[in-house]
Protein backbone atom coordinates (compact mmCIF):
# COMPACT_ATOMS: atom_id res chain seq x y z
CA UNK A 1 0.00 0.00 0.00
CA UNK A 2 2.42 2.21 0.54
CA UNK A 3 4.15 1.95 -2.85
CA UNK A 4 1.13 3.52 -4.28
CA UNK A 5 1.93 6.83 -1.71
CA UNK A 6 5.24 6.94 -2.01
CA UNK A 7 4.61 6.64 -6.58
CA UNK A 8 2.27 8.85 -6.41
CA UNK A 9 4.72 11.77 -4.60
CA UNK A 10 7.57 11.07 -6.80
CA UNK A 11 5.53 11.11 -9.79
CA UNK A 12 4.52 14.04 -8.80
CA UNK A 13 7.69 15.46 -7.88
CA UNK A 14 9.16 14.29 -11.48
CA UNK A 15 5.78 15.38 -13.63
CA UNK A 16 6.53 18.68 -12.23
CA UNK A 17 9.93 19.13 -13.33
CA UNK A 18 9.34 17.43 -16.08
CA UNK A 19 6.09 19.79 -17.05
CA UNK A 20 8.57 22.72 -16.29
CA UNK A 21 11.95 22.04 -18.77
CA UNK A 22 9.40 20.58 -21.56
CA UNK A 23 6.70 23.70 -21.37
CA UNK A 24 4.09 20.97 -21.39
CA UNK A 25 0.54 21.47 -19.22
CA UNK A 26 0.92 20.14 -16.08
CA UNK A 27 -1.97 17.65 -14.88
CA UNK A 28 -1.48 16.53 -11.51
CA UNK A 29 -4.09 13.55 -11.42
CA UNK A 30 -2.88 11.99 -14.82
CA UNK A 31 0.65 11.98 -13.56
CA UNK A 32 0.48 10.96 -10.03
CA UNK A 33 -1.93 7.79 -10.97
CA UNK A 34 -0.01 7.21 -13.96
CA UNK A 35 3.29 6.76 -11.52
CA UNK A 36 1.60 4.88 -9.03
CA UNK A 37 0.64 2.28 -11.73
CA UNK A 38 3.92 1.92 -13.26
CA UNK A 39 5.33 1.74 -9.42
CA UNK A 40 2.53 -1.31 -8.68
CA UNK A 41 3.37 -3.05 -12.18
CA UNK A 42 7.94 -2.28 -11.09
CA UNK A 43 7.28 -3.51 -7.83
CA UNK A 44 5.47 -6.63 -8.17
CA UNK A 45 7.09 -7.75 -11.45
CA UNK A 46 10.94 -7.32 -9.31
CA UNK A 47 8.95 -9.46 -6.52
CA UNK A 48 7.80 -12.25 -9.32
CA UNK A 49 10.71 -12.41 -11.28
CA UNK A 50 12.79 -12.97 -8.23
CA UNK A 51 10.75 -15.24 -6.06
CA UNK A 52 12.48 -18.25 -7.98
CA UNK A 53 16.01 -17.05 -7.68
Amino acid sequence: MWQFFWAFIFGEIVGYIGSKLEVMPYNMWQVGIAAAIVAFVAVNGIYLISKDA
